[in-house]
């Protein structure tokens, strides 16, 4: 039987977020409040993800790669909005 995997640790300066399990309809956000809505953030992290699916030409099959590169991207521009 596959072993369960341990999440990750954060800290406040390094936020996570968790791909939303099949039919749930909000993201989980691990971060400190007051950083925009996770709403916008979820669509945000998914519009990006579909913009790289149609840049590798709308091949299936790498959907977690294109969610991840979205999410780091996204949370990057995010980071570097607050700080300047």
């Amino acid at each position: 039987m596959a072993k369960a995997k341990t999440p990750r640790t954060t800290n406040a300066s390094n936020p996570v977020l968790t791909m939303p399990e099949a039919g749930s309809v909000s993201l989980v956000r691990k971060t400190s409040p007051g950083n925009g809505s996770s709403a916008d953030l979820e669509a945000k992290i998914r519009e990006r993800a579909y913009q790289l699916y149609q840049e590798r030409g709308s091949t299936p099959g790498f959907e977690n790669e294109d969610w991840l590169r979205a999410e780091r991207e996204v949370l990057a521009r995010q980071n570097h909005q607050q700080t300047a």
